[in-house]
This record gives C-alpha cells, structure tokens and sequence, in this order.
C-alpha cells in the first residue's frame, strides 16, 4: 500500500505517471483506487463538473463496418435512418438544452465524414446555435480535414469529439474499413485549427486492461482534457449482439486509473451508463467528474433533471472551468 500512497502523492505534485505504473495499478482492489482517484479529483480538480447533451443530426447506413454500432450499413439493425436534420430541429433543441443548464451541446451524424456539401450546411446551423445562444458548441461528423474544422470553428465551434475507441493494437479487431491512424490524424487537424478535443472508448469490446491503459496514454500524448467512457450495449444485428457486458466494477476500476493517467481531465461518462449503479452514482464517487445527459445516439440516456439532483448530492457544481 506505500507504494500506491507515493504515487497518489507525486500525482498531486503534478508527476505524470508512467506507463508501466499504470499497469501496476491494476494490482489493486477496486475500493482502494476509487478511494484514491475520488481524491485526486477532489483535489486537483475540485467539484467542477461538466454536463453535456448531443443530438443524433444524422442517423444510419454508414460505411463503416464498425462491430459495436448500430448504424453500420453492414449489419441488419433496427436503427433509424434518415439524412442531415432540419438546422430549426438543431437550433430548437440547443435553447431547450441550455434553459435546463446543460453547459454543451453537440450535433453527432453517421458516417466516415460529412461531405464538403454536408460541412457547409452544418456549419451554417452552428452558426445560427452561435448567435442565437450562449451554451458551447460541440461537433461529431467524422475523419474531417483541417479545412472543414476551420469552417467550423469559424461557425463557433468549440469543441471536435473523435473517440479513438481503444488501443492501438486492439483497433483492427473492431473496425477495418479504417485505420488509427486516420483517427489520430483527424484529432491533429481539429487541434491545429485551435478547436478543443473529447476523444476517449468504448469498453467491453473484447480488450483487455492494458488496451483501456494503452488509450488513456494515446490520448495524454496529445493533450485530450475531455475523455468519454463509454460502456458497450450489444445491439442486436452487430457482430457483437451476445457480447456478455464487463462488470460495473472493471468499469469503475478502469476509471481510477485513468484519473491517475489524467489527474486533471474531464472523465466523461457516456453511453450504458444503464449498466452501472444509479446511472453512475459510484463512477462520479469513484474518479469520473462529466457526463453525457438526456438522450444519446441509439440507447437510452438518463434525464437531466435526475442527474442535476444526483450530482448535487454528491457535492458537484455543473459550471464551465476556469
């Protein structure tokens, strides 16, 4: 136990773990790690908490044949599908996120990326959000290049969500239409036009310990301050419809750990927040300071009434950062 004490300590010292301490940690019991995440978080990060919504703008027959997802074109699902959304659907549904205190709000759409048309008529829509209220916006359309991040930033984007998904290694098992790479790159680009990156993974794929390890560092190397955990629901007609869910505590353990790895970042819950105890109740305890509220993509997400309640018994405040 001194051994994790020092380390807990040199964290709050401003020390940047190392890989293999990370995978050291793994050692420990759960209720230690949570114990010592919920500190530095408390600590280093104080009960800020950030709240966010997004809206699904573009729904199914994407190219891509990721093995999780429910609007792949490749696998027979139930999911909806329909082509961009009216900008007043947009508009409407960021003002109403806002007069709840909702502090983001996003428009995510299907696909490998938004054609140049579709960045064009989105970024008009963001444009109107901008100017028409107050709350941050958010984008998630795919491995975009630097020139449609400009128009986007120029429309008052903020923010570029690309999740990375897992590690490096274990990429190729869950998608193969494509690469890391052209996830790391489209991250880069966001970044050089001066926008903000959340990009975290979905857990439960099949990886291992080590993978969720090998991500968080990905995503430390380039300086990703908004990480969403998700949890995978196994949607029936996806290769991965009878995947058995990992259990709550792998996930919450799983999060300690990324607090050690990114003592001062948002830990962001996000989809199968079902799965875990009171909507996250013990991930909130244990290390994570963020969450997705209202509806997400295709699942069920929990009411932003209820998580306003939950979190201000938890001693959190829903503001923006300093």
């Amino acid at each position: 136990m001194e051994w994790i004490k020092n380390l807990y300590k040199q964290v709050l010292e401003g020390y940047s773990i190392s890989k293999e301490e990370a995978y050291k940690l793994m050692d420990y019991d759960v209720e230690v790690l949570r114990n010592y995440a919920k500190s530095i978080r408390e600590q280093l990060c104080g009960n800020t908490f950030d709240l966010c919504s997004i809206i699904n703008g573009k729904s199914g027959a994407c190219s891509e044949n990721c093995k999780y997802c429910a609007q792949s074109a490749h696998y027979n699902t139930q999911v909806e599908t329909y082509p961009l959304l009216d900008g007043e659907i947009f508009v409407k549904d960021a003002k109403l996120y806002e007069a709840e205190g909702v502090l983001r709000y996003s428009i995510v759409t299907s696909g490998k990326r938004l054609s140049k048309k579709e960045v064009e008529d989105v970024a008009k829509i963001y444009k109107r959000m901008s100017e028409e209220g107050e709350i941050k916006l958010c984008a998630s359309h795919g491995l975009l290049d630097e020139e449609d991040f400009t128009k986007l930033k120029e429309a008052g984007v903020v923010r570029y969500h690309n999740n990375l998904e897992t590690s490096r290694n274990y990429f190729a098992s869950i998608c193969t239409t494509h690469t890391y790479e052209d996830k790391i790159k489209t991250i880069k680009a966001a970044q050089k036009v001066g926008l903000e990156v959340c990009s975290g993974g979905l857990f439960g794929l099949g990886e291992t310990m080590e993978d969720r390890i090998d991500m968080a560092f990905e995503l430390r190397e380039m300086g990703v301050t908004s990480i969403p955990v998700n949890v995978l629901v196994p949607i029936p007609g996806t290769p991965m419809e009878k995947v058995v869910p990992i259990t709550e505590e792998e996930v919450l353990k799983s999060i300690a750990i990324y607090r050690f790895i990114h003592p001062t970042a948002f830990i962001r819950l996000a989809g199968g927040r079902m799965y875990l105890t009171d909507n996250g109740r013990l991930a909130f305890e244990g290390g994570a300071n963020a969450t997705i509220t209202g509806n997400l993509l295709t699942t069920c997400g929990n009411t932003i009434q209820d998580d306003l309640k939950m979190l201000k018994t938890l001693g959190f405040e829903v503001r923006l950062s300093e």
